[in-house]
């Protein structure tokens, strides 16, 4: 798991049940993406949640599942002033 803590205190990671982060106060949970078949039985990752593209068509589930997690982890998990200031660095 990644968290990621930003210069105004906000707290990013990608949700899972590993550890409970409410212990740390008050959260705000946003969905990410949709991840839907379409009506021939393939499989997207819709991430207009966060502004990002449609993935797919995937074959399974799962691989579209994993390419929702690669694409928040390489473009929402750190914000683009975050990830502008490694980039120089």
């Amino acid at each position: 798991m990644q968290l990621v803590i930003t210069p105004v205190g906000d707290l990013r990671y990608l949700y899972d049940e590993s550890l409970n982060l409410s212990t740390l106060g008050s959260m705000h949970i946003q969905r990410g993406s949709h991840v839907e078949p379409d009506f021939a039985g393939q499989w997207f990752a819709d991430m207009s949640p966060v502004s990002g593209p449609r993935l797919g068509p995937f074959p399974r589930r799962s691989d579209a599942l994993s390419a929702e997690v690669a694409w928040l982890r390489d473009h929402w998990l750190l914000p683009p002033m975050l990830s502008d200031a490694s980039a120089r660095a």
